[in-house]
């Protein structure tokens, strides 16, 4: 069977040009594989090759041997970059190129052919899906009979022969190859620290995602936090951003052996992707959500509480700046007027001032979002999200004293909740709201 390499990040993945998140598993896993297999080809992603960690020669391997590359720029994943370089200077034909449709399409490969898709950030329309696996399918099976070259490198550069492996050198190479690989994996499983380290040294890496990922939908958060420890071992010094950031979510959520101790342990996590300096929407937000349980921390002494709601209301107005999005807006307006409640003179005046204008961007923002239609890869999906969008409009009147407008919005969000607990949650919310906001 032809086989077809996909280069591609993976996990949740920001695309700081348009400071949006897109989830590029659902852009594999919905479109990509499928619209393979249907042309025909045996579809892999790295993260899909059992390698204990030593990814390095099977993708090289890959980018050589492999009759078909799809390689997926989007979020200008540099590794992606690299990797279709060395796909256009190896081979002169059958690679095709894909990003998603807000990408900017960088000046040296301006002239190259990019086929695009559109991804809603938490999902993929249905529509979309379907339209985007037919134009796939329907390129890779061209691609196999056109014998059209589309590597920049030898069109640019004529005369160029491809390399191509020697036969017994290929079989002698590929002998040692496979003896060194053997020996760095039982060097890397002697030197596991643990069974979840093991473990993800055997496994593929997509494997074990899904299996993290499974447990965080199932909330199991201590069998989550156990698979990507052992994956960020196995990842050594170079894990990938959004293995840490899963990590450090499933670590506070664990809340084991106690709460406090999950959450310094999480925020020792995340730090090694240095949120002080990050732009990243999603290391910031999980600093912000940290931080605001440390804070939510009675057993602490004051001044280290305090410590912890500045940091929480730093994170969430960097993400909302940089994402200008509700849920970080409606975050920092809470965190203000719980600072503004816990102080006094100027600083609570303006924290109080601050707050009533963070609220109503995202009133703003909210009604905008209603106005131009919720989209979602499923109706649930898309019931969930107006249920939180009219939800945060509730909030964000109540705070700024439309309590009546509040209550019509709140009853607007419930009608449609799909579980109790949302509506449950978001009363628990406007109930702590209410104390931080000043009397009359």
């Amino acid at each position: 069977m032809s086989t077809c390499f996909v280069v591609m990040g993976y996990g949740v993945k920001t695309d700081f040009q348009q400071n949006k998140s897109f989830d590029l598993d659902k852009s594999y896993k919905y479109i990509f594989k499928p619209a393979v297999e249907a042309a025909g080809y045996k579809c892999e992603r790295a993260d899909e090759i059992q390698h204990a960690g030593i990814i390095d020669v099977p993708m090289y391997d890959r980018l050589l041997d492999a009759d078909l590359v799809i390689a997926d720029l989007s979020t200008a994943n540099a590794n992606a970059f690299f990797e279709l370089g060395v796909r256009y200077a190896l081979r002169p034909q059958t690679t095709i190129v894909l990003a998603e449709k807000g990408f900017k399409i960088p000046f040296d490969i301006g002239h190259v052919v990019i086929r695009h898709y559109e991804h809603l950030g938490v999902g993929i329309d249905y529509g979309e899906v379907e339209r985007m696996k037919n134009e796939l399918t329907a390129a890779c099976r061209a691609i196999s009979q056109g014998g059209e070259i589309d590597s920049p490198v030898y069109i640019f550069i004529r005369n160029l022969v491809a390399p191509k492996r020697h036969i017994v050198a290929a079989a002698a190479a590929e002998t040692v190859i496979k003896e060194e690989r053997d020996r760095r994996t039982r060097n890397a499983l002697s030197e596991a620290k643990s069974a979840a380290e093991r473990v993800a040294l055997s496994e593929p890496f997509a494997a074990l995602m899904a299996a993290a990922m499974d447990a965080r939908f199932k909330e199991d958060f201590v069998r989550m936090r156990n698979v990507l420890s052992g994956v960020r071992a196995a990842q050594g010094d170079r894990p990938d951003p959004f293995v840490i950031q899963q990590l450090a979510l499933a670590t506070y959520k664990a809340a084991k052996p106690d709460l406090r101790t999950a959450l310094f342990a999480a925020r020792d996590v995340l730090r090694s992707l240095d949120p002080e300096g990050s732009s990243d929407p999603e290391t910031l937000g999980l600093w912000g959500a940290i931080h605001k349980r440390i804070w939510g921390l009675s057993d602490l002494p004051r001044e280290e509480r305090l410590a912890g709601l500045d940091t929480a209301i730093w994170a969430h107005e960097k993400g909302f700046y940089l994402k200008n999005d509700y849920y970080n807006g409606i975050n920092l307006a809470f965190l203000l007027s719980a600072r503004a409640a816990d102080g006094s003179g100027d600083d609570a005046v303006a924290d109080r001032v601050q707050a009533q204008r963070v609220r109503k961007r995202v009133l703003n923002i909210c009604e905008r979002l209603l106005a131009a239609g919720i989209r979602a890869e499923t109706d649930k999906a898309k019931q969930d999200e107006e249920y939180w969008i009219r939800a945060t409009i509730a909030e964000a009147l109540f705070g700024l004293g439309r309590v009546e407008e509040a209550n019509n919005a709140l009853a607007a969000a419930k009608a449609i909740a799909s579980e109790s607990w949302m509506a449950a949650t978001t009363e628990d919310q406007l109930n702590k709201l209410k104390k931080l906001l000043p009397s009359g």
